[in-house]
């Protein structure tokens, strides 16, 4: 080994070379990071993804897109969206019980007082479905029993048009009649609310549905007397109910009249037609 590099200065060497830098470089770079570190800091900003349907990428907050929910509310196309009537369905089984249990006592005249806060089309959905298929099937008992009471040996058949009538009377009748008494009743200036037509008219058709049970019995006179019983009944609560609603208005004798008979004329229908 040469003795010649022992004799070089090593005490100054603590790790890595420095690199040689001229004065010109050092001054630059001096310049350089003080200029970095005086700047101003920079601003954070947060991009949230898109929310758009038919666009790609983030978006700055200062321009959010409006979603479906910032819709305006009163928009022609909503009353053809299901979900615009999915807060008439919203009632709880006690509010349901409650109405049902006042359509058969149809003396009281507090049912609008009842349905006020909250009116439902749930009554009159579930009610009218009910009545379907308890006349279709009920009806079609009654046909057999008769049948087989006046002939044993003949054959009988399930008559299936019960079902096509039943719902177009029902439906028909639970749907159409509170809309002509709306418009009637805004022709003549009288406040009229189809919503609580509907709800009232729909649980006004309740009571026949436990009355079709004894309509099976085979006794002409008592089949007349239930089903007289329970269309005077519906006709009461609808009559009574409608004329306290109205009782501001003007004198609207021939309106309840019609309601009146109207229901009757129901009754009897469902008596002639489904229990012979």
């Amino acid at each position: 080994m040469d003795e010649s590099f022992s004799n070089l200065q090593t005490s100054h060497l603590l790790g890595s070379v420095p690199a040689v830098i001229s004065e010109d470089d050092k001054k630059s770079t001096n310049v350089h990071i003080a200029s970095v570190n005086e700047g101003p800091s920079a601003n954070m900003q947060i991009f949230p993804p898109h929310q758009g349907n038919n666009s790609k990428g983030y978006q700055t907050l200062e321009s959010p897109t409006e979603g479906p929910e910032q819709q305006p509310s009163n928009n022609w196309k909503g009353y053809f969206n299901v979900y615009s009537y999915a807060q008439y369905f919203n009632v709880d089984t006690d509010v349901v019980l409650n109405r049902l249990m006042s359509s058969l006592y149809p003396t009281s005249g507090d049912f609008f007082s009842k349905i006020d806060a909250n009116p439902d089309l749930y009554g009159l959905v579930w009610i009218c479905t009910t009545l379907v298929f308890v006349l279709s099937s009920l009806g079609n008992c009654a046909t057999y029993l008769v049948k087989k009471r006046t002939n044993s040996e003949a054959p009988w058949v399930f008559d299936v048009n019960y079902i096509n009538l039943a719902a177009s009377l029902i439906y028909g009748y639970a749907i159409i009649v509170p809309v002509a008494f709306y418009f009637s009743l805004r022709y003549m200036g009288s406040r009229a609310d189809l919503l609580r037509f509907w709800c009232l008219w729909g649980y006004s058709l309740f009571v026949f549905v436990p009355t079709t049970l004894p309509l099976l019995i085979p006794v002409e006179f008592l089949r007349w007397v239930i089903i007289l019983l329970a269309g005077g009944g519906s006709s009461c609560f609808v009559a009574l109910n409608l004329r306290s609603y109205l009782e501001a208005s003007n004198d609207l004798t021939v309106v309840l009249a019609v309601a009146f008979g109207l229901q009757m004329v129901l009754s009897i229908f469902i008596k002639v037609w489904f229990f012979p």
